[in-house]
């Protein structure tokens, strides 16, 4: 083979992939240098790596064949280039600067066939490619380039139409997520299991809305992308190797998707985090944005935390300070604000009023109209009654509203048992009108009884005893639709005060009797034995822990 069979045609640029085209969507899929010279027409000549053993991995876009010395002006990058060497530079100062062009146009590797001109690479060349980490292979063996170059084009362009289906099929998918109005946490776990990599959804406060960690050890990523993302501010495409692309659409930007690094995906990494991008854009346009990313941000870590779907307390905390909520160094309460009108924005920003933060949620057991939240306040100061009274006017939620504060906590478990307190006394003084009173504060403290099965809610002995102990009652509320339950706990609320008991349950003194002697009746007990009325509170309290 003559080098006139490799003549360059200086007037034909060869053809790659544009960077904006086909390229961008399977650049995961392209060949690397490494795996191009394993090839089998690229072992016929039997390939040697000289230098640039650490730069093997890198992609090869395209295959150009030429000679020239002039040949850095025709590259756009990432092409591997064959060459006889015949019209390299002679001096050893030329074939560097040579070399140096080509590493300056962004070459992914040269191989240069030996025999026609040298009979081993050149050490000018060998010490520029090694100065400049660009991988410099030969061929020890006379091949036909035109079988190396068809053997790796065949490659690419199979890779290219891999990532169009590829890309198609992502695209179709994110597409019906978005027509179906699929939540951002749902759009963000899809994200996460095609890209087979953590994915963090954050807003313009770089606090997370959504986040799946695959492996569900979020801890260390959440802290890692806080600390990144903090450190400039914001994170930016370019300055870390985790993918990062906006969400946006009509001149409006929410936030970012995060993906951190993970195996190549046929359509390309990049291209399957924009899809997402997209999908979650749509959705802010016909759900409101910002104030539906609140509110998933707030379900997914208050229900998560009160179902225990977490991996470990430092997996919690991490997501709880990820969504702009103080751990480290906090004081925690569980609050509960039921009997009013306040909502979890009224909260939050009563929160804020007396110097804490909270995060807010409707729950919808054990009753409705319950707000509960998980508040952080300075250590150095935390609430006392001034405090919880500030912030009960603040929230504003009416005459009726009554807010139940859990123990103080400096802990995930803790803050948890002290979110459950609120919430269990919450559901059995207020959410049946038991109280009777409303803008007032109440203390999970005050209430030590309930602490203590809060504490033992798990035991399957108090569970089983509150469900046989009411079980007749609850089959006959279930059977006839009756209020027997609400009524018991109000007569066990003012257990000296049966007028108490009755206005509370919004019943006559008559009708309310009559209720309390069905009840004793169907359970076969003296209710004013007080024995029995602590058995049957413990009873209501676990039946209610486990509904909640």
């Amino acid at each position: 083979m003559t080098a006139s069979d490799r003549r360059e045609v200086r007037s034909v640029r060869t053809f790659r992939p544009d960077a904006a085209g086909p390229d961008r969507l399977g650049l995961d899929a392209l060949p690397t240098v490494a795996e191009a010279l394993d090839e089998p027409a690229f072992r016929a000549g039997h390939p040697e790596v000289l230098e640039g053993h650490d730069r093997l991995q890198t992609k090869v876009r395209w295959v150009h064949t030429s000679d020239s010395a002039d040949v850095a002006r025709l590259l756009e990058g990432g092409e591997m280039l064959l060459s006889t060497g015949s019209a390299w530079p002679s001096e050893d100062d030329a074939l560097k600067a040579f070399i140096e062009q080509l590493h300056s146009a962004g070459l992914a590797a040269l191989v240069l066939e030996l025999g026609s001109r040298y009979a081993e690479a050149p050490v000018a060349a060998r010490t520029a490619a090694a100065r400049w980490g660009l991988p410099f292979a030969v061929l020890r063996r006379e091949v036909k380039f035109v079988n190396l170059t068809a053997a790796v084009h065949r490659r690419i362009i199979g890779s290219q139409m891999e990532a169009l289906e590829a890309h198609a099929e992502v695209r179709e998918r994110f597409t019906a997520l978005a027509l179906r109005g699929a939540p951002a946490d749902h759009v963000v776990a899809h994200l996460a299991r095609t890209l087979a990599s953590p994915v963090v959804l954050e807003n313009l406060a770089h606090e997370v809305v959504a986040a799946d960690m695959i492996d569900g050890a979020d801890a260390d990523l959440l802290v890692e992308w806080e600390r990144r993302s903090r450190a400039a501010g914001s994170l930016s495409p370019g300055e870390t190797d985790w993918l990062i692309v906006p969400v946006d659409a009509r001149g409006t930007r929410w936030g970012n998707l995060v993906a951190l690094p993970g195996a190549p995906h046929p359509a390309g990494r990049l291209s399957v985090l924009e899809q997402g991008a997209i999908a979650l854009a749509i959705g802010c346009l016909a759900a409101g944005g910002a104030e539906e990313w609140n509110r998933i941000a707030r379900r997914g870590l208050l229900e998560g935390l009160l179902e225990g779907r977490f991996a470990t307390t430092a997996d919690a905390a991490a997501r709880l300070e990820a969504a702009g909520l103080p751990v480290g160094g906090q004081r925690l309460y569980g609050i509960a604000v039921a009997g009013g009108s306040a909502s979890v924005a009224d909260v939050e920003a009563a929160a804020r009023a007396i110097g804490g933060v909270a995060l807010a949620l409707p729950l919808d057991a054990p009753q409705p109209v319950v707000t509960v939240a998980l508040l952080s306040m300075p250590a150095a100061h935390g609430l006392d009654q001034d405090s919880a009274q500030a912030l009960l006017k603040a929230i504003d939620g009416g005459p009726r509203a009554t807010m139940t504060i859990g123990r103080a906590a400096t802990g995930i478990d803790e803050a948890l048992a002290s979110m459950r307190d609120a919430i269990d006394h919450s559901a059995d003084v207020d959410s049946n009108g038991a109280s009777g009173r409303g803008g007032r504060v109440r203390w999970a403290d005050e209430r030590p009884l309930a602490h203590l099965l809060n504490s033992l809610r798990g035991d399957h002995r108090l569970l089983d005893h509150g469900e046989r102990m009411l079980a007749p009652l609850i089959e006959h509320d279930a059977r006839a639709g009756g209020d027997l339950e609400v009524v018991l706990a109000a007569m066990l609320a003012y257990p000296s005060n049966r007028t108490a008991a009755a206005k509370a349950s919004h019943l006559s003194r008559s009708v309310f009797y009559q209720r309390l002697a069905i009840i004793a009746a169907l359970l076969d007990a003296d209710l004013d034995d007080g024995e029995t009325q602590t058995a049957l509170h413990i009873a209501l309290l676990a039946r209610r822990g486990r509904r909640g």
